[in-house]
Order: structure tokens, then sequence, then C-alpha cells
């Protein structure tokens, strides 16, 4: 019976150690979309000419259909910064002074009996601050997987590299403007409009700077102290 305790205390800790898992990184796959291969039609008779056989001289080499590829120069750099201070002060005094009857004054040994005074005073002084700065800089080329209505193209990929025991990866996801591409088929990440960009790790290190599950478990907003 004295295990009971124990055991459903490490049970909720499992629970909510699951619970807050690391979720998945912007919940979708990141695979290439294959471009269609095109249906060839037999040559009409007495005709050279056949249907999707053309060779196309001049030709814009940025990206603009489904399968075609771009570079995402990656420009991110974040400075925030917030300072906060607060001060009150607050002060109150009040006089009682001795009743008198009949023309004397109440008083006992020389001593007036109910002259009083109060007084009181409160102050606070509060401040607080906080920054944060992130930076972001490299090369990732990615995959046009829609062109919407409007001409704009959403694009995804992602970058795996394996350092020693480790595997780093960058994805990134978000909707471009087909003007905003460069001649040399690259566009910075600062004009992708709903841009995701994760840059995380997997393996033995990353997992070595990761918090243990009874400590997430002591750290999270289920543990009241």
């Amino acid at each position: 019976m004295r295990l009971l305790p124990r055991i459903l205390f490490l049970f909720i800790a499992s629970t909510l150690g699951a619970c807050m898992s690391r979720p998945a990184i912007l919940g979708e796959t990141y695979d290439p979309p294959y471009p269609v291969e095109p249906a060839y039609e037999p040559p009409t008779s007495g005709s050279i000419y056949r249907s999707g056989t053309d060779v196309r001289l001049f030709e814009d080499l940025r990206a603009g259909r489904v399968g075609d590829i771009l570079t995402v120069r990656l420009v991110e750099q974040t400075n925030a910064s917030k300072n906060s201070a607060t001060s009150t002060s607050k002060s109150t005094e009040a006089t009682l002074a001795n009743p008198t009857v009949f023309g004397q004054v109440l008083t006992k040994d020389g001593q007036p009996l109910f002259e009083s005074s109060l007084n009181g005073e409160s102050t606070f002084d509060g401040s607080g601050s906080s920054s944060q700065s992130n930076s972001l800089v490299g090369d990732i080329t990615v995959t046009v997987v829609e062109r919407l209505p409007n001409g704009n193209l959403r694009i995804r990929g992602e970058k795996w590299l394996t350092l020693n025991q480790g595997r780093e990866f960058i994805r990134l996801s978000g909707i471009i403007r087909a003007f905003d591409i460069s001649p040399d088929n690259s566009i910075q990440s600062n004009r992708i409009a709903d841009a995701q960009i994760s840059y995380s790790s997997k393996g033995v290190l990353a997992a070595a700077n990761r918090q243990g599950l009874i400590s997430r478990f002591f750290n999270s907003v289920f543990h009241p102290y």
C-alpha cells in the first residue's frame, strides 16, 4: 500500500511530461513535390508539330512553376527590449483633540485622556527589464509547391546537416511574390509572407541539452509552487 502513492505520482509525472513534449515542427511534410510528366500526343497526320515537345528559346530562369527551386537568403535579425518602472507613495495623518466638558479639559494627573494622533505612510518601487536578440544568416534552397491564382508562389524546403553525433536542420515555408525573386533565382527571407522558419537539432548533444522528465514537470505550469 505504501508503493501506491509513489506509483501514482510517477504515472502523473510521465503523463504530464508526454503532454509537454515538443510539438512537431510546423506540422507538415517537407517532401518536395515531383513535377507531373506531360502526356505526349501522337503527331497529327501531315503535320510536323507535336504538342508538348516545343522548345522555349527565350525563358526566364527564375522559379515560377510547381517543382521549380530557388534559393532563400536567410537575413533574420530581431532585437527587442522593454523597460518599466513604477513608483508610488502615500501618507496619512489624523489628529484627535482632547474634548472639553463645561469648559474643562478632561485630564488625569495632568495628562489629556482622549487626545490622540494617527500617522501612516506606504511606498512602492518596482522596476523590470527584458531584452532578446536573434540572428539567423545563411542560405537554403527550397521548392515551389503551389502556384496561387494571383501568381504568388508557396515555397517549402529543409536542409539537414550531420555533425559528429548530432543532426542539425533548417526548415522553411511561406508565400512569396514572383516579382521579388532576383535574377540569380534567389530571394531574401524578409520578403516571405507567413514565413515559418525553424532551426533545431537532433541527436545525443540535443538530448543532453534538454531537461529531464521530472525537471520539466516541476518547471511547468502544472506545478503550483
